[in-house]
């Protein structure tokens, strides 16, 4: 029982599912007029379902280039501990829980995961072998959960969600590019580039840099109250803006010194950026 519990949050990545999960609820609690917790437990629920069966999908797609990686080779797949059979039938059951889940909320939340599940299993994960453009084509299933929980208490998807999808679309570019380099010989071995360049090189640390500070920039445009029922208080943007600068330092030190230490750096403080401006942004919501 223990090693199929663990096999399965192995299958489902649950520590990216959770952390899709927070965005989704944060979404939701930036949106909601009155705190509904049924809802909430249908979103949260629901969405894990939904990222854990894209996690699964992927895991048999990807079967043998995790069979060839370090940091791949003992999932349950690779490792011959699950069948692709039984992985298909925990995907498969996990997507339609997660999307009759999340249609009880509302179909507009239903028909956005499932089109994050579409282009997460049917356009980034093929893509990946292919061209680094698969990166961005990820970075648009990746950018649905912050903005999922704003169309799970509105049943509207205006510039307010859209604003929050820019957001995390975003920042997922320097975030996936320091995953990247840092996993660059692994990923190289399996098929796989991720770079923007296909090299470790400036020519990368640049567009790293750039993408950062387009991230940075659209982070705090709330702040002009130009987002609809979407803004920020003057002191929750400069907070915001001082989270992503130290992002763009490391983006900066990567393009200087070209180390994997600052690519980690880089790695490590666009995970905090992510999670802090979440909870920024519904804090501020409750200053209004």
């Amino acid at each position: 029982m223990q090693s199929g519990w663990s096999d399965f949050k192995q299958l489902t990545k649950v520590g990216l599912s959770l952390s899709v999960v927070f965005s989704s609820v944060a979404g939701y609690l930036l949106a909601a007029q009155t705190v509904d917790y049924k809802t909430i437990i249908l979103l949260a629920v629901g969405g894990y379902c939904v990222v854990g069966a894209s996690n699964a999908f992927n895991q048999i797609i990807e079967k043998e280039p995790d069979a060839i990686m370090t940091r791949t080779k003992n999932r349950p797949i690779p490792a011959g501990r699950m069948s692709v059979n039984v992985a298909m039938i925990i995907a498969i059951s996990l997507v339609s829980i997660g999307l009759l889940m999340l249609f009880n909320i509302n179909g507009k939340t239903a028909l956005f995961g499932a089109i994050s599940v579409f282009l997460y299993t049917s356009a980034y994960t093929p893509l990946k072998p292919i061209t680094p453009l698969s990166v961005f084509v990820g970075a648009i299933p990746g950018a649905i959960p912050f903005m999922l929980g704003w169309v799970a208490a509105t049943g509207q998807f205006g510039i307010e969600a859209g604003m929050l999808f820019m957001i995390q679309f975003f920042w997922q570019f320097p975030h996936f590019w320091a995953i990247g380099w840092l996993q660059f010989d692994e990923y190289k071995k399996a098929g796989f580039n991720m770079m923007p360049t296909t090299q470790k090189d400036k020519k990368a640390t640049k567009l790293i840099i750039l993408y950062t500070i387009i991230m940075l920039l659209v982070s705090v445009v709330p702040v002009f109250r130009l987002t609809g029922e979407l803004y920020l208080l003057p002191l929750s943007a400069i907070i915001i803006f001082f989270l992503g600068l130290i992002m763009l330092y490391y983006g900066m030190k990567l393009h200087k010194e070209q180390t994997d230490l600052m690519a980690r750096k880089l790695m490590l403080s666009s995970v905090l950026y992510i999670t802090l401006i979440q909870i920024i942004f519904v804090i501020d919501k409750f200053l209004h």
